[in-house]
């Protein structure tokens, strides 16, 4: 009779643990989880918000360098074999993109020789492809910089809770040593998460660039032949 007392208050009791942790765990909110990374939860913040700017500023220039007019060239194409070079030249300056940029550079230098004009669009392009690449390698830092940042506030944090825990005296409560680990596991996971959305939005990005360098580099190669051809 007193076996089967012990064993129903051993087993109320365990489930009135659970019953707790099971409350504890439904009151820890993401944004509790959050405040209780500790102090390198700061630095990840930044850098969360450092990559969502640098990813929204980079979309919205990528966007407008995209934005060349596809009758353009035809446009340039036809008033160049007419003789109407300020024409043309207008044309480009009215577009502030890097396409119209190079074209317009390369109609400044029209009656020298078309060495010197492939060189002269080359050096703006150039300047173009930096002014594309800005802050790629920002990013690129900062989808390295963020996991580590993690990783150090988890050394950190599980540092602190084996100190508190060899402060203990007695038994060390399970409590103390989990809600310790976790803490510190949280600048893991969120360093991971800021490096992962950095790393893609820096692999998306680098992918945008690439189809633009890709479409200066044949609008060149199509004004020169037109160059060529009217020589």
């Amino acid at each position: 009779m007193i076996l089967l007392q012990t064993l129903s208050t051993d087993s109320q009791a365990v489930a009135d643990s659970l019953s707790t942790m099971e409350n504890t765990a439904e009151s820890i909110g993401l944004l509790d989880l959050l405040i209780k990374g500790g102090y390198m939860m700061i630095p990840l913040y930044a850098l969360f918000i450092l990559a969502i700017y640098i990813f929204v500023e980079r979309i919205i220039t990528l966007k407008k360098a995209a934005q060349t007019p596809k009758g353009m060239m035809d446009q340039v194409k036809m008033m160049v074999q007419t003789g109407d070079i300020g024409g043309a030249k207008m044309i480009c300056q009215e577009e502030d993109t890097p396409v119209a940029n190079m074209i317009s550079k390369g109609l400044e230098r029209i009656g020298s020789p078309l060495k010197n004009i492939e060189v002269a669009i080359e050096n703006v392009g150039k300047i173009e492809i930096y002014k594309l690449e800005k802050n790629l390698s920002l990013l690129a830092t900062v989808s390295g910089a963020a996991p580590m940042i993690g990783f150090l506030g988890t050394v950190a944090g599980m540092i602190r809770a084996f100190i508190g825990v060899a402060q203990e005296e007695g038994m060390v409560s399970p409590k103390l040593l989990s809600t310790g680990i976790y803490e510190a596991m949280i600048t893991t996971a969120s360093g991971l998460v800021v490096g992962i959305i950095a790393y893609l939005g820096y692999n998306y990005l680098v992918a945008r660039v690439s189809k633009l360098i890709h479409n200066m580099e044949y609008t060149t190669v199509e004004f020169m032949d037109l160059l060529q051809d009217k020589k």
